[in-house]
């Protein structure tokens, strides 16, 4: 914004260099420039301030596409001044004299021009597509066609203006179409997660029936293993029995073997005895006896003699022959 200081009949101008000031004096142009400084009579001058900085505006569209469906277009629009005294001919841009600001509203001015024509445009594209191809494409196709809207219409430049940039920040339907839109969409991950989770399940399914499966065929083998361990214990045994029982035979038989041999040695010993005594005559054999008998005296308590036992043994003393001292006599 200028600054204007006023010193009676005559006034000062101060104008930054973003601003081109433009002086009138009789309808006519006396001065015309950037950052100008100068002094004039304030009841003979009309000055209009242009600003020459880039100005950005918001766009803000709501549009039908070809299925009749609600699409807002969301973004900004920077715009500048080309030819600023074209501009101040068909756009008010007179200040005050005594305070230096604008008079009326020109950048409101401009600003309604370039967004009628921004919204013609956006308009035309929504209508031509249904929101799903619209959506599909999303805001990047949409900003290339309207900057060249903003650039080919003539209503911009036949008052000096230029638009120096087009951004969109969103190009989205109803927030009920788009919940609609991405139900398909939300169905589809949810059944890939289902699926997802089902995988996992069936994995972990599989994975417990390996470990119950691997724990069987462990338990399997572990009693495959104590079977054949029973079966060796078994037969271990049974060969222990039988070396026992072998053992067993060998000593038994050795033991029949030495008594047999014993025996047979005490039978010989005495077939020999009693051939011995069966060469004697019974008085022999009875004195023999006797004299046996009275050995044994000491353990014996008493003797029955009989009468037919006495009358025996005194008919063999009486058969023996008379020794050998009574014939000498």
């Amino acid at each position: 914004m200028a600054t204007i200081r006023n010193f009676a009949f005559l006034a000062q101008l101060r104008s930054e260099a973003s601003s081109h000031i433009i002086r009138y004096r009789g309808g006519r142009v006396k001065q015309s420039g950037r950052g100008l400084v100068f002094w004039f009579r304030p009841e003979t001058a009309s000055i209009a301030e242009i600003p020459m900085d880039d100005r950005e505006m918001t766009l803000f569209v709501k549009g039908r596409s070809q299925d009749f469906q609600t699409v807002s277009v969301q973004g900004t629009i920077g715009w500048h001044v080309v030819d600023p005294e074209r501009l101040a001919e068909r756009v008010d841009f007179s200040i005050g004299l005594a305070h230096g600001r604008l008079q009326g509203e020109p950048i409101e001015k401009i600003e309604a021009r370039v967004s009628g024509i921004a919204n013609q445009a956006v308009l035309q594209y929504l209508a031509q597509a249904p929101v799903r191809a619209l959506l599909d494409a999303g805001p990047e196709l949409l900003r290339d066609q309207l900057a060249k809207a903003l650039a080919g219409d003539p209503a911009l430049a036949e008052i000096g203006v230029a638009s120096v940039s087009v951004r969109l920040t969103n190009l989205a339907p109803t927030s009920e179409l788009e919940r609609a839109l991405q139900t398909p969409t939300f169905e589809a991950l949810q059944q890939k997660a289902d699926e997802a989770t089902f995988e996992r399940r069936a994995l972990a399914v599989e994975k417990e029936r390996a470990i119950a499966e691997n724990e069987l065929a462990n338990r399997t083998e572990l009693a495959r293993r104590e079977k054949l361990l029973i079966a060796e214990e078994a037969d271990n045994a049974r060969s222990r029995a039988a070396g026992v029982a072998e053992a067993g035979q060998v000593e038994a038989a050795a033991e029949a073997e030495r008594i047999r041999t014993v025996e047979s040695a005490k039978a010989d010993a005495e077939q020999q005895r009693i051939a011995v005594y069966r060469d004697l005559p019974p008085a022999i054999l009875l004195g023999l006896a006797a004299q046996e008998l009275a050995g044994k005296l000491e353990t014996i308590e008493h003797v029955n003699v009989t009468p037919d036992l006495l009358a025996a043994v005194l008919g063999e003393f009486r058969k023996a022959p008379a020794p050998a001292l009574t014939a000498a006599g």
